[in-house]
């Protein structure tokens, strides 16, 4: 794995990144708590991740999301007295380095970030999500460890979910994907590629075509695949329910591990349609999740 600390985008945040990491390192006891939803699990599984691999004894929350809560209702986590308390605020909006102040409790919140991009080095803003500073987290406190690398992959993954790309591209997500790419943690390849994408992904889109498309995709040049894709895609683009840049991201740039059959946003997709309504549900669900990801190192739904 290469270090994500030396990517520009953690420039401001590494530092107190490591001071988290150290503390880790140094308590008897770690707590360990997430909003129970697939965020929450993303980061969460992280950092459980890096306990496991370097034999830290930790113990895991799951505690209900904002959605379930009334309104003006403060948020549902705790900390503990005994040992350290690491908090995963991933519903949290995003705060400014600047902003935070020392605490006896790790409170992870999206930081705000900058990455220049392009051929001008345009300085463009977004933030870094707790699942990116946790799996930087993981790899900070376990840089070898198998299951840290096995959950790697999914570290942009709550970038994608967030909803920055639901107005414009997010250079952060950008930067992290061609980060996984260029250490090989995934392949990035477009929607043919994907020998079992999830369904219903791209309202519009003809499952037969698709189908179709996929089978001839190896005979087909640069120009030709280009093609068929436009032709493919264009009655997606009356639907209003995806913004062009998340759409451009489902037809060209799929995540994929290794030789896996279906990429990372549609274990995602399919994860999320299987998700509970109800609060209790929701938290035996996303914990059973998060023991089989641990497990397998593949988001599924059902055992």
């Amino acid at each position: 794995m290469r270090d994500l600390f030396s990517s520009p985008i953690f420039s401001q945040v590494s530092g107190l990144l490591e001071k988290h990491g150290e503390r880790i390192k140094q308590a008897e006891m770690v707590h360990i708590s997430a909003p129970a939803s697939l965020e929450g699990v993303l980061a969460l599984g992280q950092l459980e991740a890096a306990c496991l691999d370097v034999g830290l004894k930790y113990r895991r929350r799951l505690f209900t999301a904002r959605h379930h809560l009334p309104r003006d209702a403060p948020p549902a986590w705790t900390t503990e007295d005994a040992g350290l308390s690491v908090i995963v605020d991933a519903e949290e909006a995003t705060w400014e380095v600047s902003e935070l102040q020392e605490m006896p409790h790790i409170h992870l919140v999206p930081l705000a970030t900058s990455v220049e991009l392009g051929e001008q080095n345009r300085k463009l803003g977004g933030a870094l999500d707790t699942v990116v500073q946790a799996a930087a987290l993981a790899a900070y406190l376990a840089p070898n460890g198998r299951r840290v690398r096995k959950l790697r992959p999914y570290l942009s993954l709550g970038l994608w979910l967030g909803g920055a790309m639901d107005t414009s591209m997010d250079p952060i997500h950008t930067t992290m994907l061609n980060h996984l790419k260029e250490e090989g943690s995934v392949r990035i390849v477009p929607l043919p590629e994907v020998e079992s994408p999830s369904p219903g992904m791209l309202p519009g889109l003809s499952e037969r075509q698709l189908t179709r498309l996929s089978k001839v995709w190896s005979t087909m040049d640069v120009d030709e695949r280009s093609l068929a894709l436009s032709e493919l895609i264009l009655p997606c683009l009356t639907e209003s329910e995806l913004s062009t840049p998340r759409l451009e991201e489902l037809v060209w740039h799929r995540m994929v591990v290794g030789e896996e059959k279906t990429d990372i946003a549609s274990q995602a997709h399919t994860v999320k349609k299987a998700w509970p309504e109800e609060e209790n549900d929701a938290k035996l669900f996303a914990s059973s999740l998060l023991d089989r990801w641990l497990g397998t190192g593949s988001l599924t739904a059902e055992p």
